[in-house]
């Protein structure tokens, strides 16, 4: 009885279904264990004091790359490090919506919302020109823009995928992202008893100006709790901008590959290879992103408890940090270092902008 039970179970190919299931399991495996130990290991080091500054998602990047140099990867483990830095990155995204809560940036007032979008707007189109200027690659260009002016890292990865970003473009945006930002939170602290500034005066800057949430929380928290808590209100509507502006780029690309498409076409006066690689997107629109709202009106509406909102969040960054090291598993280092220094010197450029339009808008509208 039980071998004609299984001699049908095979028949109908459940077998062989349960075996591609294992395989695949196991090819995922190796790579998301890499991931998931870099990751851990990111955690760690985050926890001191000078590395706490950079946070886990830049150090998670960094010991990818060191990793790659330092060690030969198995080629069986390459499945699960895209898995990594593909699936992963995008459930990461969704969860990472459960810290915004929609109704802490309606109290923050107006003020604070359009310093928001000023600041990003004018970080955005700063950083872009002259990234083109100096002669970078538009998707690289785009990326360090976006890293820059809204979370850094987090934006990189949210954005990468809208503009068909190489893991290359990706990874070494992020990381200029991260030093830029490591860089400006010690300036900050540096400077702050010279700026003139009140604590919630310094609190809405960091939090207007700075990169990463984590830099926001270190660069405010030693002036004190009042500042620590503007800044992260602050930065936290500028993380909420994050949607708008992948959904806008999305469309964008979708829009500029078209008409190039389009062009193609009129020239040639038929489809060729090329051509087919220049098609559109049939959805511009990033299906993580809505998940990112979706999961950001859960936590504003009050849905979730509060422990298991804690738990999704330390998951969220756990994922995002094992995409961010399958991200720095992909970058060869000298490749690194080549494509690194005019994305830093725009950067830099574009922070220094920032933090000066930033300062002289909340003197302007009385916020200091």
């Amino acid at each position: 009885m039980h071998i004609q039970f299984f001699q049908h179970f095979n028949r109908l190919g459940a077998g062989s279904k349960y075996e591609w299931i294992i395989n695949r399991t196991r090819r995922l495996g190796r790579g998301l264990l890499i991931t998931a130990v870099l990751a851990a290991a990111a955690k760690v080091l985050a926890q001191l004091p000078f590395l706490t500054i950079m946070g886990q998602l830049v150090l998670a990047i960094l010991l990818g790359i060191l990793f790659r140099a330092a060690a030969c990867l198995p080629e069986k483990a390459a499945e699960g490090i895209q898995f990594s830095a593909k699936k992963g990155l995008r459930a990461g995204i969704i969860l990472l919506g459960l810290r915004l809560n929609l109704h802490d940036i309606v109290q923050a007032g107006p003020k604070v919302l359009a310093l928001a979008v000023m600041n990003i707007v004018f970080t955005l189109v700063t950083v872009y020109l002259l990234s083109r200027v100096m002669k970078i690659g538009r998707r690289l260009g785009i990326l360090t823009a976006c890293g820059t002016a809204i979370c850094g890292a987090a934006a990189v990865a949210a954005v990468s995928p809208q503009i068909k970003a190489t893991d290359n473009e990706t990874a070494v945006s992020a990381a200029t992202v991260a030093v830029l930002g490591t860089i400006f939170t010690l300036v900050y602290i540096t400077a702050y008893p010279f700026l003139g500034l009140g604590e919630s005066g310094y609190g809405i800057f960091a939090g207007a100006t700075l990169h990463e949430v984590a830099h926001v929380i270190a660069a405010s928290a030693p002036v004190g709790q009042q500042a620590a808590d503007l800044a992260v209100i602050v930065k936290l509507t500028r993380v909420a901008l994050l949607a708008p502006v992948a959904l806008g780029l999305g469309l964008w690309e979708n829009r500029r590959q078209r008409i190039k498409s389009e062009k193609l076409q009129s020239k040639k006066g038929e489809h060729s290879k090329d051509e087919l690689n220049t098609q559109p997107n049939k959805l511009p629109v990033p299906w993580f992103i809505g998940g990112f709202l979706l999961m950001s009106g859960v936590n504003t509406l009050g849905i979730l408890p509060g422990e298991l909102t804690a738990g999704l969040l330390a998951l969220a960054y756990l994922l995002l940090a094992m995409a961010m090291a399958g991200l720095g598993l992909g970058i060869d280092l000298k490749t690194f270092c080549r494509l690194g220094g005019k994305p830093f010197a725009a950067g830099l450029a574009g922070s220094l902008l920032l933090s000066l339009l930033g300062f002289v808008l909340i003197q302007l509208m009385g916020l200091k």
